[in-house]
């Protein structure tokens, strides 16, 4: 061959993925490349972080990472349970284009991830802790380093930092995932005691019973090991003299299993919580009201270490929040859920922005139903002890029905109704503004190629 045809062969090899990211090595060279620690939590309620207004326990070590970085307030799930927000996080993609619209549903296996774009970029990618999300290894081919506990419905969540210490003293920069299984179900770890249920304050959308007070201390215990996991990885850091030099990221993940939380568009299902300490460029002690959504992380990631956009993603770098030079990112953020596996279908999509939020039930005359929560022939949930004393309450009947039978839209004021109690979608007053959120809806789902309901069908495994 020719070498002038070989090397334009060579170049169009190189870029003819729009997933590529081109890197400026003269960005990332020498100390100034920071290595990235991301811990993330599993079905967190953020609201409980006592950094974020929780009044139920004091999360030391969450909170000292606050003081000494910026604090996100509008972090925002696309699809409010594991597989698909890990996958969004990984890949910047919503759900419907990365594949993994579902639960425990793999992506597409023709897709890149953070791994390919660091790694182009000279850094290496680990991951220890809960690794679900691993599988295509070609899309997601993560440096595994024992330590944490990978399973999510382990009873216990052993872990050693042996491993880790020995993956960050490498000499090359890295981007290490700490994946923690806390505060998932079926919440067996940690000291319950601590917590006196009589004393706790519930969120306002639940129904107050004796089990679910009983069940909300098994899960700030767990909240508890999650703060303590913060705490020890940001020691090691210390300790190995490369905190000047690490950006560390904390991310809440989704809402909590407990019903109107995690595999829902409720607010207490799709908002997060993230904070990012990066030495010399974040200013401490800093909070932002800018809408993130997951799918935003990687390309924030690949900015960071000084590579190209990549145009494919869904998600936009928000580097300029972190270094102060904006204080908005999105307009809106938006939401999609379809139930299938956890329960039969119900589709539901939503929209939102600092001040109201749209929930739109595609499926309105079925019944919402999640197995792992809302069985009533199970004496041991919650949800089964709610269902009785709403039988002898209308105010708690409301609660029930709220989750379980809903309109076809939703309309609330976040602002003033952060628990989504009052639906506002018949008030003549709003009608106009709830046409302009459902258009701009249908646009993304277009946009998407979101099929809507049909989406929310079994999937045939190959």
């Amino acid at each position: 061959m020719n070498k002038y045809l070989f090397i334009i062969a060579c170049f169009f090899l190189h870029s003819a993925s729009a997933q590529n990211s081109v890197v400026d090595q003269s960005k990332i060279t020498g100390s100034e490349r920071p290595n990235i620690v991301i811990i993330m939590a599993d079905d967190l309620d953020s609201r409980q972080l006592s950094c974020y207004g929780g009044e139920n326990i004091q999360t030391n070590h969450i909170d000292e990472l606050a003081t000494q970085g910026l604090k996100f307030n509008s972090l925002i799930a696309s699809e409010p349970m594991c597989i698909p927000t890990r996958a969004s996080l990984l890949t910047g993609l919503y759900p419907v284009k990365h594949g993994a619209y579902q639960n425990h549903k793999p992506v597409y296996g023709d897709l890149k991830s953070v791994v390919h774009y660091l790694n182009q970029a000279g850094y290496r990618v680990g991951l220890t802790g809960k690794d679900h999300m691993t599988k295509p290894v070609a899309v997601f081919p993560f440096d595994i380093v024992p330590g944490f506990e990978p399973n999510c419905v382990s009873e216990t969540d052993d872990y050693t930092l042996d491993s880790v210490r020995q993956y960050i003293r490498q000499e090359d920069p890295f981007c290490l995932f700490v994946m923690s299984i806390n505060p998932h179900a079926p919440w067996t770890v940690g000291d319950p005691s601590e917590f006196d249920p009589d004393k706790l304050k519930l969120p306002p959308h639940w129904v107050d019973t004796e089990l679910t007070r009983t069940q909300f201390c098994k899960y700030l215990a767990e909240v508890r090991r999650l703060d303590n996991q913060v705490g020890d990885v940001m020691a090691l850091l210390a300790e190995t003299g490369i905190d000047d030099n690490t950006i560390v990221i904390f991310l809440g993940e989704q809402g909590p299993q407990f019903p109107g939380g995690k595999w829902t568009l409720f607010d207490n299902g799709q908002r997060s919580s993230m904070i990012v300490k990066w030495p010399g460029k974040v200013k401490p002690k800093t909070e932002t009201n800018a809408i993130v959504q997951y799918e935003d992380i990687t390309p924030t990631l690949v900015d960071i270490v000084g590579a190209d956009p990549i145009n494919a993603l869904d998600g936009r770098s928000f580097k300029g929040v972190l270094d102060g030079k904006t204080k908005e990112h999105r307009k809106v953020a938006y939401g999609i859920h379809n139930n299938i596996p956890e329960g039969p279908p119900y589709p539901i999509r939503s929209i939102s922005d600092h001040r109201y939020k749209l929930i739109r039930n595609l499926t309105p005359d079925s019944s919402y139903y999640i197995k792992y929560m809302m069985n009533t022939q199970n004496d041991r949930l919650a949800w089964t002890t709610w269902v009785q004393k709403a039988a002898d309450s209308d105010r708690d009947k409301k609660l029930v029905d709220r989750i379980a039978n809903r309109p076809a839209i939703e309309f609330y004021d976040i602002r003033n109704d952060p628990y989504e109690l009052e639906n506002l979608a018949e008030h003549p007053e709003h009608q106009a503004l709830i046409k302009q959120y459902i258009d701009q809806l249908d646009q993304w789902m277009v946009e998407q190629g979101d099929e809507g309901a049909a989406l929310d069908v079994p999937i045939k495994r190959k």
